[in-house]
């Protein structure tokens, strides 16, 4: 078994995007079991991914939203003052995120799109990482199926409420 402690955090960015209605998107997780099953079942999250190297993270949260989601009209609203660090489950050590890391520290961006529906594409990238999206409050994030990931999402209702 891999001991945490050896094993860094991985660099990522995070993505809460406002529709004009003031709701957030969510998308569920194609890797997660249940994530198949009925309308609210699987894992439910917002778009993250990693930070290439040299890679402003205001850049990779657009392209990595862009790369997930499809959407490109987005207009940033703001970011969260702090990186937000989450382990995963000991289970997961040493098999999730390739093996190489113990979780991930992230750099969460407040986002509004401004696009139609239509732009909205989960099927662009050959390891599809969504299969169904949907909009919900701000305050029903921290309550999905989000699991080790629930306290950054609490945070982050707080943090970007000034938004919705």
């Amino acid at each position: 078994m891999t001991d945490p402690s050896s094993l860094p955090y991985r660099r990522n960015v995070g993505a809460v995007i406002f529709n004009e209605a003031g709701k957030i998107f969510v998308a569920r997780r194609t890797d997660m079991p249940g994530a198949g099953g009925g309308p609210d079942e699987g894992v439910w999250q917002c778009p993250q991914g990693g930070i290439d190297d040299d890679e402003a993270t205001d850049h990779a949260v657009l392209r990595e939203v862009s790369e997930e989601t499809g959407m490109t009209s987005l207009m940033l609203l703001g970011e969260h003052p702090d990186w937000l660090s989450y382990d995963l489950p000991a289970e997961l050590v040493g098999k999730a995120l390739r093996g190489r890391y113990r979780g991930q520290t992230q750099k969460w961006y407040a986002l509004r799109f401004t696009g139609p529906e239509t732009e909205i594409r989960l099927d662009l990238d050959a390891h599809q990482e969504f299969d169904a999206w949907k909009w919900i409050p701000l305050a029903q994030l921290p309550t999905l199926n989000v699991g080790f990931k629930k306290p950054i999402y609490e945070k982050l209702a707080v943090s970007f409420s000034r938004f919705s």
